[in-house]
C-alpha cells in the first residue's frame, strides 16, 4: 500500500504545492501478478496540511472480478507555529474479498486511529527532506493501546527528472499465523520515478514487508508503475 510516500514530493518544483496524482502499478512479486491503482491528494493550508490516498487491487484474488481489495488512509498535520513539529492524526481502514472454490466472502481491514507528533526537515530548495512520526495506534477490535513509528523521505535528482521517495512503518500488532502469534509488523515501500514532465512519470516501487497482509516473515515484492499528476 502507498502511504505518505510522496508527501514531500508535492512540495517540489516537479508538482507544485497543491497536487493530486493517479498511479497504476503492476505487482510483479512471486505468486502475485495483479494491478493496483492509487489516488492521492495533498493540500497544505495555514494550519498544516491534509493528505489522503485510496488503493484498490484488481485480480489479487482468483475468481474475484473487479476490485478485490480497497484501502484508504487520511491524515492531518496540524500546527499554529513555524517550528518543524506538528500534531499528527490519521485514520486507516478498508475491506477485501476472498474466494476458496465455490465459497466466497468478504473481510474488513481493522479500522485504525493514530495520533501523535511529527518532525520534518527539508532542504531550502525542497530537493530532499525527511519526516519522522511517533504515534499512539488504536486498532479497533484488536488493540486499545499500540504504537507506530514512521519515516517518510524524498530526494529529487538530475534537475528533478529523477525522484526517490518512500516510507517505512514499524508498529505493534498481534498477527496470527497458524499456532504462532507475531508481535510486530514492518512495511517499507521505496519508489523510484523518472519524471518526463511535471505530469507524467514512470517507475515503480519495491515493497518490503514483515508479518504483513497474511504473510509470515519478510517478503519483497517489486512493482512497475505509471503516474499522472493532475
Amino acid at each position: 500500500m502507498r502511504k505518505l510516500l510522496i508527501f514531500f514530493l508535492f512540495l517540489s518544483p516537479v508538482t507544485g504545492v497543491l497536487a493530486q496524482n493517479v498511479q497504476l502499478h503492476y505487482d510483479a512479486g512471486k505468486g502475485r501478478g495483479y494491478m493496483t491503482s492509487t489516488v492521492e491528494m495533498f493540500k497544505p493550508d495555514k494550519y498544516g496540511s491534509t493528505f489522503f490516498f485510496i488503493d484498490m487491487d484488481y485480480g489479487s484474488v482468483p475468481d474475484v472480478k473487479g476490485v478485490s481489495l480497497a484501502y484508504w488512509e487520511i491524515a492531518r498535520g496540524l500546527k499554529f507555529w513555524d517550528a518543524p513539529v506538528a500534531f499528527h492524526t490519521e485514520y486507516n481502514g478498508g475491506f477485501g474479498q476472498w474466494s476458496a472454490g465455490d465459497a466466497k466472502g468478504a473481510y474488513q481491514i481493522n479500522d485504525a486511529f493514530l495520533n501523535g507528533v511529527e518532525y520534518s526537515i527539508n532542504a531550502q530548495d525542497f530537493s530532499k527532506g525527511l519526516t519522522l512520526q511517533a504515534m499512539h495506534k488504536y486498532i479497533q477490535g484488536k488493540h486499545d493501546f499500540a504504537w507506530q513509528l514512521t519515516g517518510v523521505w524524498y530526494v529529487h535528482m538530475l534537475k528533478s527528472k529523477l525522484s526517490f521517495t518512500g516510507f517505512a512503518d514499524f508498529w505493534r500488532e498481534d498477527m496470527l499465523f497458524g499456532d504462532e502469534t507475531t508481535k510486530f509488523v514492518f512495511l517499507t515501500e521505496p519508489q523510484l520515478w523518472y519524471n518526463f514532465n511535471p505530469h507524467f512519470s514512470v517507475g515503480g516501487e519495491v515493497e518490503g514487508a514483515l508479518n504483513f497482509a497474511g504473510q509470515k516473515g519478510f517478503k519483497v515484492n517489486p512493482t512497475l508503475g505509471l503516474k499522472y499528476t493532475l
